[in-house]
């Protein structure tokens, strides 16, 4: 994670709604409010937070997405609209089906802890980044009000702030999996345009320099396997996986307790 995030980034108050809660969550991240008016001639961060209608969303100083990014609590296009899903595909096969707990320990923008929550597994997502926190914190909140969600019971993913090899040592109950999606380098310099979410996330976070350490952690606290999902391109995390699974760009490897 950059030391130096908090000089990217500023809470935006566009004049919706009370600035108290604007100013609470500046405080939460030690960064600064600034008024709509005060950054539209004068770009003074890389990106902002704000909320639009109920959703906390994050936008890049340029202004040139004014709509944001949030976390995406729908469904994928594709995907069945019953719960639980099917348990079909690469990510399915990796998790096993077997497995009931698992612990999504680079949870970024939520979508695969949330793909796995709507395949009827019960999910945490640990987040070491403040802001990607904040964000992830009010998704799984907007998702707990979804009437679908009320009307069968469910419990949303439980969401930890922290460094995950710390929280993985720590965990006093083994989850049967732990899921890896760590940050790697692009596969060159010139390559085709990574979606919005991905730039956002590696111009807060950066990459993930200590995955190796991570995956050490995450091997001696599963309680069955471990899944870690890489570009097609990038070599094994681990030593060579107990089995693969792929689908278009990405691969899942799995090692087997």
């Amino acid at each position: 994670m950059d030391a130096r995030w908090q000089d990217q980034i500023a809470v935006l108050y566009e004049g919706e709604g009370e600035i108290g809660k604007y100013r609470q969550l500046a405080d939460m991240l030690n960064v600064s409010v600034f008024l709509l008016a005060d950054v539209l001639d004068n770009c003074k961060c890389q990106l902002y937070l704000t909320w639009q209608g109920d959703c906390l969303k994050l936008l890049d100083g340029r202004f040139s997405n004014k709509s944001g990014l949030a976390v995406e609590i729908e469904h994928r296009q594709g995907e069945q609209r019953s719960w639980p899903m099917a348990k079909t595909g690469a990510l399915a096969q990796a998790l096993g089906r077997k497995t009931e707990t698992i612990v999504d320990a680079t949870a970024g923008w939520g979508q695969d802890s949330l793909a796995m929550f709507r395949m009827g597994y019960r999910v945490s997502s640990i987040e070491r980044h403040p802001v990607m926190a904040a964000l992830l914190e009010d998704g799984y909140r907007r998702l707990a009000q979804q009437a679908w969600v009320r009307q069968l019971g469910l419990e949303v993913p439980k969401l930890i702030h922290g460094d995950a090899i710390m929280i993985l040592n720590e965990l006093i109950e083994k989850p049967d999996c732990i899921y890896l999606d760590p940050m790697f380098p692009p596969k060159r310099k010139k390559s085709a345009l990574a979606k919005k979410a991905i730039v956002a996330l590696r111009a807060l976070a950066g990459d993930d320099v200590d995955k190796g350490q991570l995956f050490q952690s995450a091997m001696a606290n599963a309680g069955k396997r471990v899944v870690v999902k890489s570009p097609d391109y990038a070599e094994p995390l681990g030593s060579k996986p107990s089995e693969s699974f792929s689908s278009k760009l990405i691969r899942y490897d799995v090692y087997i307790k």
